[in-house]
């Protein structure tokens, strides 16, 4: 294992933290599908214990994923153990992650809890999952900002009861790379038994540092598993970005040294996936995933790529699953080739009618618009993966007028449960009519936090719009995404998903490690 470094996504646990980013256990499920394909090491799948929707989020892709290690957060207690269990029984290969606070801060204003018995409580909780699982995790909350001689005892203990990783997170985000680093180092040659467990780092963004803290709690520290999410998906600032400690490690392997189970080809399918589940688009000059990761504007710059590519890339943009690949179906196609594509993007269908109903969209969609990309397959086929059971408000049809000097007007006809309604209304554009038209109707007293258009594919006014809506009410913040070549109608589908998801009423207990 010595030159091994284990990836450890969170995207669906930590990611998951997000303002609006909560996801459905089929969204989720379709997701760790995708980190399957990309050979994650570990995949955390959820807090069994948050939800009654997290524990068959977690069952459901506990008993999906043969490759990779699926994992269950739960707090350092007898319940959330045994829920985490229940939810992970019957999978290939699974692991708990147990946390416990240990700074002073967290344990006097948060846990009201002595030193002394959150050193008995971590003892026991790693003992009674122990016996459970043989593949433990122990997370001391807050460790970077814990004292280093009661941490050192914690984490001494909790090795003798069983844990098998140790991970110390920086919960805030207030680490420097070389202090964090050897911060690592300094526990690992402390503790005697040190040498039982594989040291673990987790890192958040608040200072824009989780990749190079998490890389220098390798490099110096001798950890051997980074904990990451998708696109730096996380609460506030984000966490340690999965596509950039990856191609950091496999690209700089002279200064590294470490040996990689992951696909790169999988990351940008991942990166995609990701962002149009959650609605959090990624940045354009986003390192490794951004669309302008491997463009290049400057005539120098493309005199060198043209001359000898190497000159100002040091990744191949096809290594990391970036392509110029055109789907070459259009509306003569037929069914079994749409198929097929939907198996090359790594998209798994549950039944013949979903594959039934995403091919009628693709028809429908063929005959609007003349080049069809992978990207607007992957739209299409998210646009379609809410049933309509989950679907309680559904778009009919819109319909609206804009002119210079004259007030924007739209009509719209959606439904609600087994109720149709037709309403229209005047804003100041189109968009603004359409959604004052739904919400005129809905009564949701939400109030929009977001809104962002973002082009699926690049490079021609054909290109379907993704729209994203943010809102919040009573508490909860939720994201709705929609696509569609007319932004107007994207937009009324994401105002839509997103009081859906307000109206599916999934509570999200939030945990950090």
């Amino acid at each position: 294992m010595a030159d091994k470094l284990i990836i450890f996504d969170t995207t669906l646990r930590d990611g998951e933290q997000s303002p609006g980013a909560s996801m459905t256990k089929d969204e989720k499920l379709r997701i760790a599908r995708q980190l399957e394909r990309l050979k994650v090491d570990v995949i955390e799948a959820g807090f069994a214990a948050s939800s009654n929707g997290d524990f068959e989020a977690v069952r459901a892709i506990a008993n999906a994923i043969k490759d990779s290690t699926v994992c269950s957060l739960a707090r350092a207690n007898d319940r959330d153990i045994s829920r985490a269990a229940e939810a992970l029984k019957g999978g290939a290969s699974t692991r708990i992650h147990l946390f416990l606070a240990t700074s002073a801060l967290h344990m006097e204003k948060k846990l009201r809890m002595t030193p002394d018995q959150v050193f008995e409580q971590a003892k026991l909780s790693v003992a009674f999952a122990r016996n459970l699982t043989g593949d433990v995790e122990f997370s001391p909350e807050d460790g970077y900002r814990s004292d280093p001689d009661f941490l050192c005892r914690v984490l001494e203990a909790v090795i003798d009861a069983g844990a098998t990783t140790l991970n110390i997170p920086d919960t805030v985000g207030y680490a420097v790379p070389e202090l964090y680093g050897q911060f690592i180092l300094d526990l690992r040659t402390r503790i005697p038994n040190s040498d039982k467990a594989i040291w673990s780092v987790h890192c958040h963004n608040d200072l824009g540092m989780a990749v190079a803290n998490s890389l220098a709690g390798v490099k110096i520290g001798g950890a051997r598993q980074i904990e990451c999410t998708i696109n730096g998906l996380g609460e506030r600032a984000g966490n340690c970005s999965l596509e950039e400690v990856v191609m950091a490690v496999k690209t700089r392997k002279d200064y590294f040294g470490l040996q990689l189970g992951i696909d790169p080809s999988q990351i940008v399918p991942a990166s995609r996936l990701v962002s149009q589940t959650t609605g959090f688009v990624v940045q354009p000059n986003k390192a490794v995933v951004g669309a302008n990761a491997f463009a290049h504007a400057s005539g120098i710059h493309q005199d060198g790529v043209l001359k000898a590519r190497d000159t100002y890339e040091i990744m191949r943009a096809e290594d990391v699953g970036w392509s110029a690949n055109k789907i070459v179906l259009g509306k003569l196609s037929g069914r079994n080739a749409f198929k097929q594509r939907l198996q090359e993007l790594g998209i798994s269908l549950e039944s013949e009618a979903e594959v039934n109903a995403a091919f009628a969209k693709f028809k429908e969609l063929a005959d609007r618009k003349s080049d069809i990309f992978d990207e607007d397959i992957v739209a299409l086929v998210m646009d379609e993966s809410v049933t309509a059971e989950q679907e309680h408000y559904r778009l009919l049809s819109l319909s609206q007028r804009s002119e210079m000097g004259e007030r924007p007007f739209a009509k719209v006809a959606f439904a609600a449960g087994s109720e149709e309604f037709h309403t229209e209304s005047e804003g100041n554009g189109p968009v603004d009519a359409s959604l004052k038209a739904i919400e005129s109707q809905v009564k949701s007293g939400a109030e929009m936090l977001l809104y962002s258009v973002n082009a699926i594919t690049s490079g021609s006014t054909e290109s379907q719009g993704e729209v994203t809506v943010r809102l919040q009410h009573g508490g909860r913040v939720v994201n709705g995404v929609g696509a569609d070549p007319d932004i107007v109608v994207a937009s009324a589908k994401a105002y839509l998903s997103a009081l859906n998801k307000l109206h599916s009423k999934n509570e999200r207990v939030a945990a950090q490690g």
